[in-house]
């Protein structure tokens, strides 16, 4: 795998982890630091260019968002108190901060700044994980994302000239934005696994949602059953996203991987290990390369066990894009677990895997079990989408 990858971007500003919604918050920033803190344990950073992009001006804003929302962004960020419900602002998931505007524009900067390298040829792969907000709409904030920077960087991608743009989102939560924002837009393949919308937010994801009728088969859905653990959900990522890649031939993969499919994860009900998101990332990385030409840009997402997963998944992704992976059995550096104690007063993993590697699965061609809630979600999935796509389901 080291053989496939050649220059990289890590997109880093320290300024990101100013978004803040306060200390109650699932959405601690001290995730993103401890990030990048471990990338640099494992002299991660020394393998790639890392690269502070300006913040999203109002014009690339706009590419996605309403000038109305970016104002009522702009208004609560000078003044917290003038947040708009109407917008989605100074509500429980989305509390007004000062400065709000200046560094959602930022985080979104780092994903179009990757969706620039790429597209140009500076880099082959970028990582924004302080990126993945991917709930934020075109005239609302929601689920934690005031800026969609996911939607920003394809809508990037798509003035530059691209024609055909995927988008693979693995996070717990469904990828809700990124599908809106394209929803009528054939030249984007937007696909989520996430877990069932029966039993989590923002309650869409279902497998009829396919896309608008001038672009349908360009949404695909797959809602996993609540419990579904690594085998089922490597499985479903298999049996449903090469073939769509294969069939769509992207000029780019943008992925997305939230790591709140974890089973310590306090806000889900899945329960994935740590050593699933690493195989998934390796795939994602291996599917940009056998369908995209080698471009991708891979973003981070949601991830509430802010010490014991989300620093040890996004460092594994950063080390795949970097073409240096790290070993599942690796031992964390020491200075890394004292700087973990000194900012939260917990004891960080010894090591970078949950014990679970390699992943063992089977895959769909393997057999189907019309009595497993699993291959059900599946086959609902391919039963809605792959004829629109001449796919056999």
């Amino acid at each position: 795998m080291a053989g496939m990858s050649g220059r990289a971007q890590l997109m880093w500003d320290e300024a990101v982890t100013g978004y803040d919604f306060g200390p109650d918050h699932p959405m601690d920033p001290v995730r993103l630091a401890l990030t990048r803190k471990l990338v640099a344990a494992f002299g991660l950073d020394r393998e790639m260019e890392v690269v502070a992009a300006k913040p999203a001006g109002e014009s690339t804003l706009r590419l996605v968002h309403r000038e109305d929302y970016i104002d009522a962004v702009k208004a609560a960020s000078a003044d917290p108190a003038r947040a708009l419900g109407a917008y989605g602002l100074g509500t429980v998931d989305d509390p007004a901060f000062a400065g709000m505007h200046e560094v959602s524009a930022l985080i979104a900067g780092q994903s179009v700044g990757a969706a620039e390298a790429v597209w140009r040829g500076d880099a082959e792969h970028a990582v924004n994980f302080a990126g993945g907000l991917h709930h934020a709409m075109p005239g609302g904030a929601s689920g934690f994302c005031i800026y969609n920077d996911a939607a920003l960087a394809i809508a990037r991608l798509l003035e530059l000239g691209a024609e055909r743009v995927a988008y693979v989102d693995v996070d717990v939560h469904h990828g809700d934005g990124v599908q809106a924002a394209f929803w009528e837009d054939p030249r984007v393949l937007t696909i989520s696994l996430h877990e069932h919308p029966r039993t989590l937010f923002p309650q869409t994801g279902w497998p009829q949602e396919t896309g608008a009728d001038c672009a349908e088969g360009s949404a695909v859905n797959v809602g996993l059953p609540a419990g579904t653990g690594d085998a089922g959900w490597v499985r479903a990522f298999h049996a449903v996203v090469p073939e769509l890649l294969a069939e769509f031939r992207p000029q780019v993969l943008v992925s997305q991987h939230g790591a709140d499919t974890h089973f310590e994860d306090p806000l889900a009900h899945l329960a994935v290990s740590l050593d699933a998101q690493r195989a998934v990332q390796v795939a994602c990385h291996e599917l940009a390369h056998e369908y995209a030409g080698g471009k991708w840009i891979a973003l981070g997402g949601g991830g509430y066990a802010v010490v014991d997963v989300v620093p040890r998944s996004w460092t594994h992704l950063v080390g795949i894009a970097a073409g240096r992976p790290v070993a599942p059995e690796a031992v964390i550096p020491e200075p890394w677990r004292q700087e973990v104690f000194a900012r939260t007063r917990q004891l960080g993993p010894q090591r970078m895997t949950d014990g679970r590697w390699p992943v063992n699965w089977a895959s769909w061609e393997s057999g189907y079990d019309p009595a497993d809630r699993l291959d059900q979600a599946v086959r609902a999935t391919r039963q809605a989408v792959f004829p629109l796509r001449g796919l056999l389901p």
